[in-house]
């Protein structure tokens, strides 16, 4: 994916200038260290479909869907918040998930994240504390139903 270092770069800004108002310097440094893997993000978005947000020849925002339904990654560039990129990206995502019949999107959305996902109509089902380099974070599973409830 040529476009792998501008993602990994994403995910490190994002993470350091958003994610930090919900979570320690300690927990942003375990969940994105300064020395990115290139080959690691490779492997990683290659195992999925990854949609990537442009605009100016600029990576603004990517996200990735599993066969299975998962979103592991969803990213918005520090400076594109709340301007529709993260919607964008994500109607695509559920467009691609129903044209495979994946009835159910889930993701592990960070503190940061949830209020996205809840206003896209994802809904919590548990909170969860997971481990990263030594720190623990509080993020939450979260499910979206692809079906459309048909009334007769």
């Amino acid at each position: 994916m040529p476009d792998t270092a501008a993602i990994a770069t994403l995910f490190y800004d994002t993470a350091h200038h958003i994610n930090s108002h919900d979570y320690t310097p300690a927990q942003i440094n375990a969940w994105a260290p300064k020395d990115i893997n290139i080959d690691f993000w490779v492997k990683h978005l290659s195992q999925s479909i990854t949609y990537v947000a442009e605009e100016n020849n600029q990576i603004i925002g990517f996200g990735n869907l599993a066969s299975n339904g998962h979103l592991d990654c969803f990213y918005c560039h520090k400076d594109f918040q709340r301007m529709g990129v993260g919607s964008q990206l994500l109607a695509t995502i559920e467009a691609t998930a129903r044209s495979l019949k994946i009835q159910t999107l889930f993701t592990e959305a960070s503190i940061t994240a949830r209020s996205f996902f809840e206003a896209k109509g994802f809904h919590v089902i548990t909170p969860q504390t997971v481990e990263r380099r030594g720190q623990s974070f509080l993020n939450f599973v979260m499910k979206k139903s692809l079906i459309s409830c048909q009334v007769k």
